[in-house]
């Protein structure tokens, strides 16, 4: 995907180009024509489709899978907010649910494709772990079992992300500035070195605004910043 056909100076031009498919995609949630004239629906599509031109980032889906999950979630979110008891359809091939009806079912889509999202975070996480010549079940046996530890070295690594000179580094040699994180956090060298695999994967984590779904999963949250 060229990404200078989502700025704003060639988006009219783009949108136009993709009318069909904003309908195409809107028809198979709502299973009925829609008009601009007459319909919100079709109207809350293209506001979705243009979110989704602004945020849409090339990392890891293309952008028509990216932009049809907009669409999909704005008019499952429109129904709700207007309670109508529009049953929504979708078709086998997009291998979602047959139909989506009152808010249990929405809860569930909901949570399918959260489930689908996270999937596809942990794969390319991996993926980059690999980079670093670390294995996810690596971080596994990595990881510690005390609270404070983990809160400890949470906000190390939440320091460190704050520091381009230290992500910077992890991201050019692959390793750790074992170093300038002791001075940074005035943290002790064995500290880091034991807790190396398990740091880095933090950073990797921290740094990367992709990984929104993951950080939720492996409930990583901020627990107080180490001082600048």
């Amino acid at each position: 995907m060229d990404l200078d056909l989502l700025k704003k100076e060639n988006r009219d031009n783009f949108i136009s180009e993709n009318m069909s498919f904003v309908k195409s995609v809107a028809y198979n949630i709502c299973k009925r024509p829609l008009s601009s004239e007459n319909d919100d629906e079709l109207s809350i599509a293209l506001i979705a489709f243009n979110k989704a031109c602004d945020t849409y980032n090339n990392i890891k889906v293309n952008f028509h899978s990216y932009a049809s999950t907009i669409i999909r979630n704005a008019l499952i979110d429109f129904f709700r907010k207007s309670n109508k008891n529009i049953v929504l359809s979708f078709s086998v091939e997009e291998d979602n649910f047959d139909y989506i009806d009152n808010t249990l079912s929405i809860n569930e889509y909901n949570q399918s494709k959260e489930k689908e999202l996270l999937s596809e975070e942990i794969s390319y996480f991996i993926k980059e772990l690999t980079k670093y010549n670390l294995k996810f079940s690596d971080l596994v046996e990595a990881s510690p079992s005390h609270k404070d530890t983990r809160n400890n070295l949470l906000n190390i690594a939440t320091a460190c992300t704050k520091k381009t000179y230290i992500t910077d580094y992890i991201k050019s040699k692959k390793i750790l500035p074992i170093k300038e994180i002791c001075l940074l956090t005035s943290c002790n060298r064995k500290l880091i070195e034991k807790w190396r695999k398990y740091i880095i994967a933090l950073i990797l984590i921290l740094d990367n605004d992709e990984y929104l779904y993951l950080r939720s999963y492996l409930n990583i949250k901020k627990v107080g910043d180490v001082d600048d």
